[in-house]
């Protein structure tokens, strides 16, 4: 990606640095157009902060300027887990510039991160799911597709993301799986069980084509116009129904994703195939479930235990 000599770089501004840093990420490392909006936006926040504290280039950046803008965030009120996020994204833009020559060290490395308490996820029970999934003769296509979308991200424990950029060359029902294309472009093959592949068959069979209504589109799911899902379009239908299971403010893509790895660790799943499963990337990310199966044994334990 280099192609900017040192002169150069001394005297580029903070929109080439990150222009050619979004690049990066977008050629070399596969970033979906989500996560290259993300960085930008947090990016471009940063960089008006240090010129602010007249840091007009990259090359001037010191760590103090890093700490100072954690300080800002803080000041506006915004949540650890949100600054935190800004600072992962600041040290993969600093190590960026290290690598192509802008700065000699990252000053970003040794910014402390904000503390983050280790919160367990909240997850539907086992009953709260079937209640959400049972079927009405009353279903139009929308709850029938949205049915079978809820079925899919429980059964294979998908990103929202993930769900709706899925095509039709990524469903085998006939083996039972799916090929998910996760974070960083990578994919990864996950089964189904037989309650998902029967609803997809039927969503495949009956629904999808007057959603289609003709129009040639290879994505599972549609919107009412043949068009693909947007993600905040299933958020919004996830409310819907769950206001009609009864489960308002408990249900979210999210919630569903939680409830896949909870189950699985409930019930005594090994944890390395969880985080394939999940398309984990460190197993640390998946450990907090091993808490989430410890607290369901403690419930378990205080409710059975003549003396617990």
């Amino acid at each position: 990606m280099s192609g900017t000599s040192g002169d150069e770089k001394a005297l580029s501004g903070w929109h080439v640095a990150i222009d050619r840093f979004l690049a990066y990420l977008a050629v070399e490392r596969g970033a979906s157009q989500h996560t290259l909006e993300a960085y930008a936006h947090d990016l471009r926040d940063f960089a008006a902060h240090v010129e602010r504290r007249q840091v007009e280039r990259p090359t001037e950046l010191v760590p103090a300027d890093v700490s100072s803008f954690l300080h800002a965030l803080h000041s506006r009120g915004l949540s650890p887990r949100t600054r935190a996020r800004r600072l992962s994204a600041i040290r993969s833009f600093c190590k960026f510039l290290v690598r192509e020559g802008w700065l000699p060290q990252s000053p970003a490395e040794d910014v402390r991160p904000p503390h983050l308490p280790r919160l367990l996820p909240h997850s539907p029970s086992v009953e709260e799911i079937l209640e959400l999934l049972r079927d009405d003769p009353d279903d139009d296509l929308l709850l029938r597709r949205d049915k079978t979308l809820v079925e899919l991200i429980y059964a294979a424990g998908l990103r929202v993301s993930e769900a709706v950029h899925l095509r039709l060359a990524q469903v085998n029902l006939e083996a039972g799986f799916v090929v998910v294309t996760g974070k960083g472009s990578k994919q990864r093959v996950v089964p189904i069980g037989f309650y998902a592949q029967e609803r997809l068959r039927t969503y495949l069979r009956e629904v999808r084509p007057r959603l289609a209504g003709g129009k040639p589109t290879n994505f599972v799911f549609l919107s009412r116009r043949g068009r693909p899902l947007r993600r905040r379009h299933v958020a919004r239908r996830l409310a819907v129904l769950a206001r009609k299971a009864g489960l308002v403010g408990k249900l979210s893509p999210h919630t569903l994703r939680h409830a896949f790895a909870t189950h699985l660790v409930e019930r005594g799943a090994d944890l390395r195939a969880v985080q394939g499963m999940l398309g984990h990337a460190d197993i640390g990310t998946t450990q907090i479930y091993t808490h989430v199966a410890i607290e369901h044994l403690r419930s378990v334990h205080r409710k059975y235990h003549p003396r617990g």
